[in-house]
């Protein structure tokens, strides 16, 4: 693999700390480095580590400095033909997500800090993967920014436990008591708190030392000033040493009788605190965040509360005095450091971060509506998983027909919109939101229009296949031209599937009918008082609302209706949404054939289920039509105002009716004269749906 590190500079600090240890472990074991930053004193330990480091700006918040590096950082990654982009802080992971997306790449990052609800901040939760290092910024993550469980890896700091070897603690008798901190000079440490602390501890042992170590150069230099300034008022600065921290942490730590870490805010982890209980140091730390994870109160350290200099000196007291307390503290601690955060051991957690990240891929499939549609994209769906076996396949479906889908093995998940009510206005954004989430790596455009391609441009899915169709296909970047002739509806998507590499569709449609959907088709029979071995016929009445000229006329239907009642004996039974409910009852009225009336009273598992027990549907261009092509009952389709050779799906037994006349196909959703569904005659129909039944009995 080659990893590319991101971070704003390699200067003292645990996020430089941690990607030294990650560049020397992934370099020993044979993967490619390179690490991206303003530079730093760590710069000698990375190129010594076998890494190659570039020299960026990344941690500047200026925009065209952040421009300028986002062009820079495609080059670096094209040039060392990176995997893997691993964003360690807020403004460089800005511009590796960029830069990691529109070549492609793999993105990750690590969150090290309870970051405030800020926008700048969210890109943290973008990665592929979010590595925290304490489950309390995994909620962190999850609670502030909405990163979803999944996404998050729990990967705590390690230690080497080589160069934080256990040092016994030995008798201190006459000698002075050790105490130090070793962090960041920054207010949200608690230096002060603990120099209150130290105060207090004075006044009962007056043979004290006190240590406060940190990265000085990089220090505000007016908290500098308030740390001096309480030494002095204190009057503590006989006792109390600020050292550097170019000085040997491990070394530091071996002179230290208690180590205290005094946070006053949500700490991600506190790697210092591990590293001293490594080294035989007991600990005493506020209660806080990740810090507080790491401690059994008693057992590997003593808790206090935060901001509260009294009880912080009563546990430090508590240390200095209880001899025998202490050492067992400070062996039960290095067990629990061997136990948890080996160096190794955590660093091999990352490097399986990395291997997972790389071999998953998930694909996303739009095709929200309609009814009809979604069943021709069965086709399609089944190619695809056959293609991309080891991708997670999803599908964005209207929640209105997402039972269409259920128990289709070919995907993985169904995620559901509703731009009628959910997912209008802000809630689209929430939605373009939720998929980018996903990190998609592929998305499949079989919807085409201008949500579907907006949804996956704001997705950041890096590959986005669809048509050319002019409606936003410019945010598409593996588009393919429309066909030139009217085909089927899979030869169609076929076109845009050759893209991806499939090279051929088995036209076959797929339902999965379910047993409470059966179930409650032969319940509707039975109370229609369908007798043994009685063939019964499915009528679709009406298309959608919108589409009056799809109709072919009740005065036709009732007059077929009536023809397989009296000639043959066949029952039949309405079907239709609530938008027919009218036309049912004006057939249920004037009718003799006793028809069964299921119009508006089906789902779609039900209608499913109902045109599976049929013998054979009569229906005009719409979803029955459909079902019944997917379920294996054969059909007669009525075909006026659009053209078969575009929307008829395939089927084995079936009979077409498309009389033509000058004007078709018009695609006119209403027409005054209607001669090409005119033109059509029951009896005809008739001798088609007895042809298919008897066809379907031999």
């Amino acid at each position: 693999m080659n990893i590319l590190q991101l971070l704003p500079a390699l200067n003292v600090g645990g996020v430089e700390k941690s990607t030294v240890e990650i560049t020397r472990y992934l370099s020993i074991r044979g993967h490619k480095v390179v690490v991206v930053s303003g530079g730093g004193k760590y710069e000698r330990d990375i190129t010594a580590a076998g890494a190659r480091h570039y020299k960026l700006p990344v941690g500047k918040k200026n925009p065209i400095t952040a421009f300028q590096c986002y062009h820079k950082l495609k080059e670096i990654i094209a040039k060392e033909n990176i995997d893997i982009v691993h964003a360690r802080s807020r403004v460089p992971a800005i511009i590796g997500y960029l830069a990691a997306h529109s070549t492609g790449r793999v993105f990750i990052t690590t969150a090290h800090g309870q970051y405030k609800r800020h926008l700048i901040s969210y890109v943290m939760g973008w990665g592929k993967t979010v590595i925290v290092a304490s489950e309390v910024m995994a909620r962190h993550m999850k609670d502030s920014f909405s990163v979803p469980v999944r996404k998050i890896a729990v990967i705590p700091r390690g230690v080497d436990l080589q160069k934080f070897s256990f040092v016994p603690r030995s008798d201190r008798a006459g000698k002075p008591l050790r105490l130090g901190m070793i962090c960041r000079f920054t207010p949200l440490k608690g230096h002060v708190d603990f120099l209150k602390a130290v105060s207090y501890v004075y006044r009962h042992i007056p043979n004290l030392k006190v240590v406060l170590m940190g990265d000085i150069a990089s220090a505000n230099p007016e908290y500098m000033k308030k740390i001096e300034f309480t030494i002095k008022r204190l009057m503590l600065d006989k006792i109390v040493a600020v050292k550097d921290s170019d000085g040997d942490v491990a070394e530091t730590l071996a002179g230290l009788d208690v180590f205290v870490s005094a946070n006053r805010e949500q700490e991600a982890f506190g790697r210092s605190v591990i590293e001293a209980q490594a080294r035989g140091v007991p600990v005493v730390a506020t209660r806080v965040g990740g810090v507080a994870e790491n401690i059994e109160d008693g057992i590997t350290g003593l808790l206090c509360e935060p901001m509260d200099p009294s009880d912080m000196a009563q546990k430090i007291l508590r240390i200095a005095r209880e001899r025998t307390m202490a050492a067992d503290i400070a062996d039960t601690a290095r067990k629990h450091v061997e136990a948890q955060f080996a160096l190794d051991k955590v660093l091999g957690m990352t490097l399986g971060v990395y291997e997972k990240a790389l071999a998953s891929k998930s694909m996303l499939v739009f095709k929200m509506s309609s009814l009809g549609d979604i069943i021709l994209s069965v086709p399609s769906l089944r190619a695809v998983r056959e293609k991309f076996r080891g991708f997670s396949l999803k599908v964005l479906v209207d929640a209105r027909f997402r039972e269409v889908l259920e128990g289709c093995p070919y995907i993985d998940e169904i995620i559901t919109c509703d731009f009628r009510v959910r997912d209008k206005g802000k809630g689209f954004w929430m939605l373009a939101e939720r998929i980018r989430s996903e990190d998609f790596d592929v998305s499949l455009d079989l919807q085409n229009n201008r949500r579907s391609h907006l949804l996956a441009f704001l997705g950041a899915i890096p590959e986005r296949y669809g048509f050319d169709n002019g409606k936003w296909s410019r945010l598409l970047n593996r588009k393919v031209g429309l066909p030139k002739k009217a085909i089927d509806p899979l030869s169609h998507q076929l076109h845009v599937l050759k893209a991806m590499g499939i090279k051929s569709l088995e036209k076959r449609l797929e339902l999965w009918p379910s047993p409470d959907g059966m179930g409650w088709a032969e319940e509707v029979l039975r109370k229609g008082w369908l007798q043994p071995g009685q063939k019964i016929v499915a009528l679709s009445l009406s298309a959608s609302r919108r589409w009056r000229s799809k109709n072919w006329g009740i005065d036709k239907m009732l007059e077929l209706a009536d023809m397989l009642a009296k000639e043959k004996s066949i029952r039949v039974v309405l079907v239709g949404s609530n938008e027919s409910m009218d036309d049912a009852a004006e057939f249920m009225r004037r009718s003799t054939a006793k028809p069964i009336n299921a119009v508006g009273k089906t789902g779609i598992a039900e209608l499913i289920g109902l045109l599976k027990r049929c013998d054979a549907l009569i229906a005009g261009d719409s979803a029955p039509m459909h079902i019944a092509a997917a379920v294996g009952t054969p059909f007669v389709a009525i075909f006026g105002p659009t053209d078969p050779a575009r929307h008829l799906p395939p089927c084995d037994r079936c009979r077409v009716f498309a009389k033509k006349a000058r004007c078709s196909p018009c695609y006119r959703p209403a027409c005054s004269k209607m001669r090409c569904m005119t033109n059509i005659k029951p009896r005809e129909v008739f001798e088609a749906v007895m042809g298919i039944i008897e066809q379907n009995v031999r």
